[in-house]
């Protein structure tokens, strides 16, 4: 069996029913376990790491993170962007286990993990092996995260029993084993696309500093011996001498087209290289671009005012004129092409102002306001647009050359200092420098004190449209608040997904979350 038809297999055993199914079709079945010991052991950890591709790069565990949040928004635009209201169902927190994001995202997750462990029966090096189980604790720390349980095969071999379910305390425990147990196979130094030392103490960071939120959303508590080991896990980033906050006017290295050569933060990426493999990072784009700029996209997704506003003037976060290799546009004036974009828009080679596509009279000015659904002369306009990743002009077509961000190093400092201000060892002035150390390079004032509320807003400030920003509200017990267009408190239930319907109905060891 050659190794497509071996991915074909695995990808549509998956796909039926993702990995939590147990009436797996016999022949398929067969066909994998035969075409087992033919399986080039290097492609399967390829396909484990490809694997995370979709879920992370501005897709569905990115949607369930930023678009549940006062962070981003997918309003309906006359009839675009209405798919049922899925999306605003996310946003207003009407969503149910029908919601195609809950199904699609446990599907992709836990295809990671299926993927991760298959590499594991394959006669892997210590490295490879380390590199899967890496994968697997990241996909199941994402489960854990939204749903607080996680199916778990751990025999590949008899598809016919059921997946056992780890509660929410199984599985922390299970995750922080498995880190603890490969850091030392992992390579130390090398790119940022590879699993290494620094990920897996990285995921294990914000492991113990989510634990109290998982175990209680609701009334989290933030036990000293978790926040000093988080302090401890940042001490060991730090000591590895590899990671600087990016200097004043280079924040947008970190998501360059050449962001492997030039990042001085990332600790953990996906690969993307145009003719090689990748994920849709064409989707932090399309999803946010007018029709009539360069790159054109669907006119979607956009932030909110409030948001807009956690920021200060000549804060670069807020966007720059970013130069970089892949700009091949002109740019006579030198506009922002990185970062929030609001106000009138403009052709980047000629300068001129453009104008929307219907009517075409219309200046295309992005505006403020924003609504859950929007009409009329708003339609196209409506909402600020924020694009994070800096657009590869040098690739015509397919693959963008983006690595998509996981972990970044102003997230580690970013984590140690709310580790102490929530009773780790350290004293509030050494919290205050991390927190400063960042706010310095990125061109605003430092503070003068810092509190709980300070962080969390430099933390959205900092980390906007990265995938961590529900999971950040949870922790501050600020999820549930009315925002700008969802304006009533939300459900405790809420703090976690409903599991998906369709596994349910497959997986008799899986059962619906409360509220649900």
């Amino acid at each position: 069996m050659n190794t497509i038809k071996i991915y074909r297999t695995i990808f549509l055993v998956i796909a039926g029913l993702a990995i939590s199914c147990t009436n797996l079709d016999e022949q398929l079945r067969s066909e994998l376990e035969q075409g087992v010991s033919t399986v080039n052991t290097a492609d399967l950890l390829i396909g484990a790491y490809t694997a995370l591709n979709e879920p992370y790069q501005q897709e569905q565990r990115w949607v369930l993170e930023e678009i549940s949040t006062d962070a981003a928004i997918a309003p309906t635009r006359g009839g675009d962007w209405d798919d049922n209201g899925i999306h605003r169902a996310i946003h207003l927190h009407t969503w149910n286990a029908d919601n195609s994001y809950m199904n699609n995202t446990f599907v992709r997750l836990l295809t990671a993990v299926f993927q991760a462990s298959n590499v594991l029966r394959n006669n892997p090096s210590a490295q490879q092996a380390a590199e899967a189980r890496f994968i697997r604790a990241l996909a199941m720390y994402d489960v854990l995260n939204f749903w607080g349980v996680v199916p778990y095969r751990e025999d590949l071999e008899d598809f016919r029993a059921d997946p056992i379910t780890l509660q929410t305390q199984e599985a922390i425990d299970f995750i922080a084993s498995e880190l603890n147990a490969i850091i030392s196979d992992l390579p130390s130094t090398g790119a940022a696309y590879v699993a290494n030392q620094n990920a897996a103490r990285t995921l294990l960071m914000k492991l113990h500093l989510n634990k109290g939120a998982f175990l209680n959303r609701q009334s989290p508590t933030f036990e000293a011996a978790d926040m000093n080991l988080v302090i401890e896990l940042a001490n060991q980033v730090e000591a590895s001498n590899r990671y600087t906050i990016s200097a004043p006017g280079r924040y947008f290295d970190n998501f360059a087209p050449n962001n492997d050569a030039v990042s001085s933060e990332n600790i953990f990426t996906l690969y993307n290289e145009n003719g090689v493999r990748g994920g849709n990072v064409d989707r932090t784009w399309n999803t946010v671009s007018h029709y009539n700029v360069v790159p054109g996209g669907w006119n979607g997704w956009c932030t909110l005012s409030d948001y807009y506003d956690l920021y200060e003037e000549g804060d670069e976060r807020l966007g720059i004129y970013y130069e970089y290799p892949a700009d091949t546009m002109r740019n006579p004036d030198q506009r922002k092409n990185v970062g929030f974009f609001i106000g009138q828009q403009y052709n980047m080679t000629t300068g001129q102002p453009l104008n929307a596509r219907n009517p075409s009279s219309q200046p295309l000015s992005y505006t403020r306001e924003i609504t859950i659904r929007t009409s009329g002369n708003t339609l196209e306009t409506a909402g600020i647009r924020v694009m994070k990743y800096a657009f590869d002009y040098s690739v015509p077509s397919g693959q963008r050359n983006n690595d998509w961000v996981v972990f970044r190093y102003a997230d580690v400092l970013l984590m140690k200092a709310e580790a102490i201000l929530r009773g780790g060892t350290g004293t509030p002035a050494e919290a205050l420098a991390l927190v400063n150390t960042i706010r310095t390079n990125r061109g605003v004032a430092p503070f003068a004190t810092l509190t709980l509320d300070d962080l969390i807003d430099e933390r959205g400030r900092e980390l906007y449209w990265e995938g961590w920003r529900r999971q950040d509200l949870i922790r501050f017990g600020k999820f549930l608040e009315p925002g700008q267009v969802r304006t009533t408190l939300s459900e405790p239930h809420h703090l976690v997904y409903p599991l998906p319907s369709q596994q349910i109905a497959v997986n008799p060891n899986l059962e619906q979350n409360p509220g649900y």
